[in-house]
């Protein structure tokens, strides 16, 4: 929970809030994480910890550009903050481009001031679960994401299964009831 030295120390609420945050950190999905963008990009993170080895965002927009070329036109390698943190930006507009849900991206801050880890690590996942839905051949690093399974009943199928089901919303559950459940305090009325 380390804080940039240009910011006060985290107190209060959000202090309690960054404890939780990192204590949901997997250095196990991190170490899974580092792995299959090493295999993808066939060369070693910058060297420092997970986050401090993503945090100018260079390697992220390698590895977006790896799996959909070109997503990431030009990638800054050095430069004040804020030039290199539109690295990040333009990481995340790739990949919305891409087709990784808006649900799964990190936000810039997370990375950037090293906020929230857990969801640059859920990015990631969710970049390979994208990239095989989408054909990649290569490295696979989370699972296959779900597909569509439709399916076509005709309209006796329909209802039979309409007559042969009681729900236990219409009221019948095999006698049972509510009788005699009482749920918290009772209400005392004194004269």
């Amino acid at each position: 929970m380390s804080e940039p030295s240009n910011r006060a120390a985290l107190s209060g609420i959000a202090h309690d809030i960054a404890k939780k945050v990192a204590k949901n950190r997997d250095p196990e999905a991190e170490a899974k994480a580092v792995a299959w963008m090493k295999e993808v990009l066939k060369k070693d993170p910058p060297p420092g910890t997970y986050e401090e080895s993503l945090r100018n965002g260079v390697y992220l927009c390698e590895l977006i550009n790896a799996i959909a070329p070109n997503s990431v036109k030009k990638i800054h390698q050095k430069g004040q903050a804020f030039t290199v943190m539109q690295n990040i930006e333009a990481f995340q507009k790739a990949l919305v481009a891409y087709g990784v849900p808006a649900e799964d991206l990190f936000q810039t801050v997370d990375l950037w001031e090293k906020r929230n880890i857990p969801a640059v690590t859920k990015t990631i996942y969710a970049l390979s679960r994208t990239a095989q839905a989408n054909g990649w051949s290569g490295p696979q690093l989370a699972p296959k994401m779900a597909t569509k399974n439709e399916r076509e009943f005709t309209e006796e199928q329909i209802r039979a299964g309409r007559d042969s089901h009681i729900g236990l919303q219409a009221g019948y559950n095999k006698g049972a009831n509510q009788s005699g459940i009482n749920m918290g305090n009772t209400r005392h009325i004194v004269d």
